[in-house]
């Protein structure tokens, strides 16, 4: 599996460095990330930034710019709903003040952070690279007096846990009711796009049988009450129901007549 996503991000590596090019969700919807959330958890600010985090989970657990982020075997995941689905998403493409949560906010930090500044960003830099140096040069440096406010926590999710939490096709339509944040920053606008469109076409996949089925039900359906209404066919002719009972009735008055005129006789 790392394997794929390996591959994967090096497909989509972009030649320069529009990141409006770059693929987020990198097609790989429902990935498993290793961990479940059962409930909503408990998210505080990191002090001084547009950011969230679960102290109480054993997790590198984050919320950005009205989405949830985790660092998990060494790879970034997004989600609009605290347990998921999961989309991987590609180094070069995490959102900018994701990159930069100080380690200390790290729940599960990886071997590699050690002797790292606590109060500081992961040196990312020395982890993924000369070539992802070069395609987000400047990401750990900001005007601290500018930083956005952080987005309002979805607190309506608090509802939605165990066997209430909604499949992934549900999701949108429940967060577009209840939580009306527009993302902020390009990449994450872009995920939410990518989500969006994502979650409509399966929602067509689904439907498409159904429409499906209910039309070739319909005629059958509408063929039934002609059958049981078809008029009576005599001699070839199509004769009204009416018709031919008065019809019946008469001749077997005429048989009536006849033979009460042979008894007179």
């Amino acid at each position: 599996m790392r394997t794929l996503f390996i591959a994967l991000w090096i497909a989509f590596w972009p030649a320069t460095s529009a990141v409006a090019q770059v693929s987020v969700g990198i097609a790989l919807p429902g990935v498993s990330i290793g961990f479940n959330v059962p409930v909503y958890p408990e998210l505080v600010r990191v002090p001084d930034y547009p950011v969230y985090y679960a102290p109480r989970m054993d997790a590198n657990f984050f919320f950005y710019d009205g989405m949830y982020w985790v660092f998990q075997r060494d790879n970034w995941y997004a989600s609009s709903w605290y347990n998921g689905p999961w989309d991987f998403v590609a180094p070069q493409v995490v959102p900018l003040y994701v990159l930069r949560i100080p380690v200390r906010y790290y729940r599960n930090p990886p071997a590699y952070f050690r002797g790292w500044q606590r109060n500081a960003p992961p040196r990312w830099g020395d982890h993924w690279g000369n070539d992802w140096k070069l395609h987000r040069s400047g990401w750990d440096k900001w005007d601290r007096r500018s930083v956005p406010q952080p987005a309002p926590l979805p607190a309506y999710q608090k509802k939605y846990a165990g066997d209430r939490y909604p499949r992934a096709e549900q999701q949108q339509d429940i967060r577009s009711r209840q939580y009306r944040y527009p993302p902020r920053e390009a990449q994450v606008q872009q995920y939410d796009q990518e989500r969006r469109q994502r979650l409509q076409d399966s929602q067509r996949a689904v439907q498409a049988p159904l429409r499906q089925q209910q039309q070739q039900q319909q005629p059958r359906q509408e063929a039934a009450p002609r059958e049981q209404h078809a008029p009576a066919v005599r001699q070839g002719k199509s004769v009204p129901p009416e018709q031919g009972r008065g019809q019946g009735q008469e001749k077997q008055r005429e048989s009536g007549e006849d033979r009460g005129q042979g008894r007179n006789k």
